[in-house]
């Protein structure tokens, strides 16, 4: 592609091409615009099974005679689309705010003779920029020249690769003196380059180009040609969307969905039969209105299905998706909020990057982690180095040779010389780190810009690397590893600087050229000496490793540092026991080899009762993973932690990916804080980056950011736990209050012989999901916690009682469906029995009818499956309060109101007073209170049965933070209580000592049998202290 610049035109192939700025050079992230988010979105949210299924069941309630109206259907799927459609809608007008924010960045540009101020959308390829220190370049740019004599610049590509170095770039020669604006304007050239593509590196060499997104550093301003803008730039090939991540718990409800559609399909097709069958005998063709219409068979049976699956549609729950989407969304606030994980030194709080996987933190079977930066601090210090076989530790900022100490006197110490001086000319020369210094202060002063380099200037000075042990050593006059050296003569050299010149200038086998002049180059090298640093390790990294072995997690160290110096960091971070046996797999050469030794390993575990660790190298793992996975997963799986070494960042993934896809599919999480890390960290079902020194793409590719290491045991044990429970109850539940509606639908069909009649009505079929029940579960599922946060803690080992999804497991699952058929049948069959034929509940001897029955049973079902949802809440709130009880009395009033008013809006008025009816009788009233109790009491002595006979850990430390509540603090409320008790002359004094005890005996059974108890007492203890039996309560239970 030959591109002469021709101010503001792009020349191709000798023909002009006037430039589109909106299509070409806007940079964007956004998925929708103003005129294709309606049918875009739509469209998203169509493909989702349980939106489609709603969508044909409105449809076909428009089309034929239900006996439901479309507004049940239509109003909560129009609800459900219109909820998650404004939250897409504000999350894209984020990505868009952000996008505008890049796009309308003020840059300034040579045009007609000047600089000319323009916004970044407006850069155009052929354009001339200006880029001032500590800017951010706009576009891909080819450096023309700069405010340093030699034309170099510095610039920092952090946010590209995670290297926080500066590095050296350099102007084109032939353009290096065009340093004003005239110059540049004059300035006519041809720009030979490729098609824009991915690769960082191209099209030139790079020290000539100067990417997007990049920042300008210690240099004052810069001018460069844009070549690539827009989309086209480098920064926006390279970005890539992360891919979906699903969790265990989604993919549970989508097979919970599925079930529950088969048991739709099977009550639609059961009552299409029944229906049939009775229709079939001719006794029932009389009265007239009886009488058959003559119909196809066929369409007559069609039309009886699509009716029926309207009817029963509802034990699908819509609204659990969008209940979902909301907890999701509104509970990941917490660990945003939770004060400890804020990083107080960095001023770094937890970060959420999606809420999709907040439950998945709770189910984490491996961790994958990095080492450097992740596990250590990534500040290396340098111990001592060796030249020329003599060891050397720094003491108080002098080198000591080994066997003196500091206090020598100066005349004792050999002087450097030959090879010492050697060594310290080769670290003092080469490496990568920039001194950064403030210009403008030193020429404001008449001073040497370059005096701080010197020494000269008491400023302070900073430091800037590609790698914190290089900065580290730098600062100390040291170099890391090993140090060597070799001597070229004149005409060697020469030669030398025009192979790597060719090379770095070659548009094509670049790499390949570049590693033949390399290669040329480091070849009969003589050593000089070698350096040793120490990384330090994090705070609380072993107490985090060893919580996370307690709670059933296995950690796998993966870096790509050499095999002992990974080692010696397990060793000291605790991820390896001295007491464990460690097994090797390393520098394998071929396959037969590394079968050999995997199979050596894996007699090794059989024949031995210690807990294993593997260490195995990069090169190894390649040979593992070409033949013989299988092998090597067994080897794997059998040892109590894995340090992988040398190994590339493509390798971490495909360790990561690994795991995954193994048949036990275990739920994986991938964390580091470089960019190298970022492969892994997509791989994983859950990515974590550390807001460490490295950069920031792995927070930003990452789920969740954190800033320290240790922060990971209370995101996983606690908040995932807490995450994990809510939301599996919340989908169990979901399911089994649908079950609890729509089954007496069905049943009903058996006493109205099928002619589809609805039981309740259709407001009540809307308001249903919608009001009466979906406040409490969200309340709960934002709010619920089993056990204190600070016992599962201190007891990592109750992880394992909700891992492997053991909440959603299918036996739970069946015992929640078949509850709600139970308490379902209790509704219908005992308002039924109640009704009876004919018998009157009304004073006046007036009889009850069908909306009248039908009330009945919404009304006990309203209660019931409010109070089963109190039950299972442990943890309660002023807000539990408000929903649960609010729900109830909301019905109340909203039934009243519906039932006693004539709605001139509404085509018919069943319901005209039957509610009022309903509650006048004293009857209804027993049946409710006696329906209810029968619903739950088996279900509460089921449930104080399991906890006595087979307690879980979980139980077991809700009966043990019970007994914590009898400390002093809490002994001494009782006592003020009590004592304000006995100045009460209405009041009897109640024995401590018995009350204890009474209450140490019963205190199982009060955490199952009265849990909403429990949140009364509390609730009415902080409105009112003088209310004896609930203060009672609250302190001693």
């Amino acid at each position: 592609l030959d591109c002469w610049i021709l101010k503001s035109i792009v020349v191709v192939s000798n023909y002009s091409v006037p430039v589109n700025p909106e299509r070409w050079f806007l940079f964007f992230l956004f998925q929708y615009t103003v005129w294709n988010f309606v049918p875009k979105n739509l469209f998203e949210q169509f493909r989702r099974i349980a939106n489609f299924y709603f969508l044909i069941i409105f449809l076909v309630q428009l089309m034929i005679d239900t006996p439901t109206s479309p507004v049940t259907s239509g109003l909560p799927l129009f609800f459900v689309i219109t909820v998650t459609a404004i939250k897409q809608g504000y999350e894209d007008w984020l990505r868009h705010k952000a996008d505008n924010e890049v796009n309308g960045a003020p840059v300034f540009v040579v045009r007609s003779g000047s600089l000319v101020q323009t916004r970044s959308k407006n850069i155009r390829v052929g354009d001339i920029v200006r880029v001032a220190k500590d800017e951010t370049f706009p576009a891909d740019l080819v450096l023309l020249s700069s405010d340093r004599p030699d034309g170099t610049c510095h610039i920092t590509t952090a946010s590209l690769d995670g290297e926080t170095n500066l590095k050296t770039h350099y102007s084109v020669p032939e353009t290096s003196v065009c340093q004003s604006v005239s110059q540049l304007e004059a300035l006519q050239a041809v720009v030979e380059c490729q098609q824009p593509e991915a690769d960082l590196y191209r099209p030139l060499g790079p020290e000539n180009l100067l990417l997007r997104g990049a920042r300008l550093k210690n240099t004052k301003e810069i001018f460069g040609l844009a070549v690539y803008t827009g989309m086209e730039s480098k920064m926006a090939l390279n970005y890539k969307c992360k891919s979906q991540k699903r969790s265990a718990v989604e993919k549970s409800m989508n097979t919970f969905l599925i079930i529950y559609l088969i048991i739709l399909l099977s009550e639609a097709i059961l009552s299409t039969i029944l229906k049939y069958a009775w229709q079939a005998e001719t006794k029932w063709d009389e009265p007239f209105y009886n009488q058959k219409t003559e119909r196809n068979a066929f369409l007559l049976i069609c039309f009886y299905f699509l009716a029926f699956l309207v009817l029963y549609n509802f034990i699908i729950p819509i609204s659990l998706y969008v209940t979902v989407e909301m907890q999701k969304f509104l509970g990941s606030f917490f660990i945003g909020w939770d004060l400890d994980l804020y990083h107080e030194e960095s001023d770094q709080k937890a970060q959420v990057n999606t809420s999709d996987l907040n439950e998945e933190l709770g189910q984490v079977e491996y961790v994958f982690t990095d080492k450097t930066g992740t596990l250590t601090e990534n500040e290396m210090q340098f111990r001592e180095c060796s030249i020329n076989g003599t060891k050397y530790r720094e003491v108080n900022g002098k080198l000591i040779p080994e066997g003196m100490t500091d206090d020598s006197p100066d005349g004792s110490m050999p002087p450097l010389m030959g090879d010492e001086l050697l060594f310290l000319k080769a670290v003092s020369l080469c490496h990568t780190v920039q001194i950064s210094y403030d210009q403008s202060d030193c020429l404001a002063v008449g001073g040497d810009p370059f005096s701080h380099a010197n020494g000269f200037s008491s400023s302070p000075m900073e430091y800037y690397a590609s790698s914190p042990d290089e900065k580290a050593l730098v600062e100390k006059g040291l170099r890391t590893l090993v140090v060597a050296c070799r001597h070229f003569s004149p005409e060697e050299y020469i030669d030398v600087d025009k192979k790597l010149n060719s090379a770095r200038t070659a548009l094509q086998q670049r790499e390949e050229r570049l590693q033949e002049a390399f290669s040329y180059i480091e070849k009969d090298l003589q050593l000089l000496g070698a350096t040793g640093v120490e990384d330090k390790l994090q705070d609380k990294v072993q107490e985090t490793i060893e919580a996370l072995r307690l709670a059933g997690i296995k950690v796998w160290v993966l870096t790509g540092d050499k095999h002992e110096t990974a080692v010696t960091v397990s060793l000291s971070c605790g991820h390896f026991h001295r007491t464990m046996n460690i097994l090797e797999l390393l520098q394998q050469h071929s396959d037969n080899e590394c079968a050999e030794q995997l199979l050596t390993l894996s007699r090794r575990h059989s024949g031995d009762m210690l807990a294993h660790a593997l260490v195995v190298d990069g090169a190894s793992l390649s040979l593992a993973l070409r033949e013989h996975e299988k092998l090597f997963m067994e080897v794997c799986k059998n040892c109590s932690a894995v340090l992988c070494c040398r190994m590339a960042p493509l390798q971490k993934a495909k360790v990561v990916r690994l795991l995954k896809t193994s048949p036990e599919k275990p739920i994986t999480l991938a964390i580091g804080d470089g960019a190298n890390d970022v492969s892994m960290i997509q791989e994983a079902h859950v990515g974590i980056g550390i807001m460490g020194k490295e950069g920031r793409q792995a927070v930003r590719n990452s789920d969740y950011a954190i800033a320290r290491f240790k922060f990971l045991a209370k995101l996983l044990l606690v908040h995932g736990h807490f995450y994990y429970i809510r939301i599996a109850t919340l989908v169990q539940y979901f399911f089994y209050k649908n079950v609890c509606f729509i089954t007496p639908q069905f049943l009903y069909q058996f006493f109205c012989l099928f002619s589809q009649q609805t039981l309740y009505d259709s407001v009540y079929l809307t308001l249903y999901n919608i009001c009466f029940t979906s406040l409490p579960i969200l309340v709960y599922s934002l709010f619920e916690q089993l056990v204190h946060p600070h016992v599962l803690q201190n007891k990592p080992g109750l992880y394992r009682d909700i891992s492997k999804n053991s909440l959603l497991s299918f036996r739970t699952f069946l015992y929640w469906t078949v509850l709600g058929f139970c308490h379902a049948f209790v509704f219908f069959f005992g308002s039924y029995i109640l009704m009876g034929e004919d018998t009157t509940l009304m004073g006046n001897g007036q009889m009850f009818g069908n909306w009248t029955f039908g009330t009945l049973v919404f009304t006990v079902m309203v209660i019931t499956v409010t109070l089963k949802l109190a039950l299972e809440t442990h943890f309660w709130t002023w807000m539990n309060h408000f929903v649960t009880w609010g729900s109830i009395a909301f019905y109340f009033i909203f039934s009243l109101f519906y039932g006693g008013i004539i709605w001139p809006f509404l085509h018919t008025q069943d319901m005209y007073f039957v509610f009022v009816q309903l509650l006048s009788s004293g009857s209804a009233w027993f049946a409710i209170i006696i329906i209810v109790i029968t619903c739950l009491f088996p279900d509460v002595l089921k449930k104080v049965l399991y906890r006595h006979l087979q307690p879980t850990s979980t139980q077991t430390s809700q009966v043990m933070r019970g007994g914590v509540s009898f400390d002093h603090k809490h002994t001494d409320q009782l006592h003020a209580v009590h004592g304000h008790l006995s100045e009460d002359p209405h009041c009897c004094c109640i024995d401590l000592s018995s009350w204890r005890l009474l209450m140490f005996y019963f205190r199982p059974f009060y955490f199952e049998i009265c849990p909403v108890l429990h949140g009364v007492c509390i609730f009415c203890s902080n409105l009112c202290p003088v209310l004896s039996v609930c203060a009672i309560l609250r302190v001693g239970l």
